[in-house]
């Protein structure tokens, strides 16, 4: 990893009280036309929370984590909240920084998964440095299978049901915008990680958090409405399209999901996010110390 100095996770950002909740979410959808009525339903998701997303403490715990794994300075930016990156990257230049990994906290390809860090390193980048260089998608890594499916182990011994039915779910994004590689990476994912658990039989990938006018149509079928549809004993929902514990998560899986799974009689459990697991920060320093990263194309991650 000589060729790095650094390591920039970059990441979404999340609220850390409840002042801070309409700000981001603000900052979140600005330029999209958002009706501040929706932003006021998501704001009370979060303020059910005491207005704290997890995805913060769960950076600064993956910092922790690399931190002695890695022989260069970690340093951790956000796209919607602070710490913001254009701020980090103005400290990493006053630190020397000349050249830096950027570990987006997204593992898959897509618009905001994937084109939408190249922009924001774009938008951060400072003309006398340093470079910044996104390495690329790891949902099909083994150190992402690896977490990933000892999560998937855990949440089953809490089950107490070997025989559970996974159902995977991600992120739902409207389907204008679901050309290129992301459902595709998805289902190699969870292809892998159910390969790696030994199981044969049949598994599922859902959607969730879809958000936008009724009319457009989006990735389906949801992850409530497949809920009460699956022919299934019991279920473990996998989060796969996350890395850490999004208010997706922990709203909409652990809140709505769960209530829909309670309502049925079905029994559920979720199985965490692959977060400081040791396989996964082991691999971003694979990442690191693989071959110089080239930026996917728009046909992988396209525009919007």
């Amino acid at each position: 990893m000589g060729h790095y100095d650094a390591l920039l996770i970059l990441s979404f950002g999340g609220p850390e009280g409840p002042d801070d909740v309409m700000p981001f979410l603000e900052n979140v959808v600005r330029g999209r036309g958002v009706p501040r009525k929706r932003l006021e339903e998501v704001a009370e998701h979060y303020l059910g929370f005491g207005g704290i997303s997890p995805i913060n403490q769960q950076n600064r715990d993956l910092v922790e984590a690399l931190a002695p794994t890695l022989d260069v300075p970690v340093y951790w930016g956000n796209r919607n909240w602070h710490p913001y990156g254009e701020d980090t990257v103005r400290r990493m230049r006053e630190d020397g920084v000349r050249r830096a990994a950027v570990f987006a906290t997204s593992a898959f390809a897509g618009y905001s998964s994937c084109r939408q860090y190249y922009e924001d390193i774009a938008r951060i980048s400072l003309p006398d440095g340093p470079e910044l260089v996104k390495l690329p998608h790891y949902g099909d890594r083994p150190g992402f299978v690896e977490a990933m499916a000892d999560r998937v182990r855990e949440a089953l011994a809490r089950l107490g049901r070997d025989d559970a039915r996974l159902v995977f779910t991600a992120h739902s994004i409207p389907l204008a915008h679901a050309r290129g590689a992301y459902e595709s990476e998805l289902l190699r994912s969870a292809e892998l990680v159910n390969r790696a658990l030994g199981r044969g039989g049949e598994w599922d990938l859902v959607w969730q958090s879809r958000s936008g006018p009724p009319q457009v149509p989006w990735l389906e079928p949801d992850v409530c409405d497949h809920l009460r549809e699956v022919k299934a004993d019991s279920v473990v929902l996998v989060p796969i399209g996350f890395v850490s514990d999004h208010m997706e998560v922990v709203y909409d899986l652990d809140t709505e999901a769960r209530q829909v799974a309670a309502d049925i009689g079905l029994p559920m459990e979720r199985a965490g996010t692959v977060g400081t697991h040791p396989a996964f920060v082991r691999m971003v320093g694979e990442l690191m110390a693989g071959p110089e990263p080239v930026p996917c194309s728009v046909e992988t991650c396209p525009q919007v």
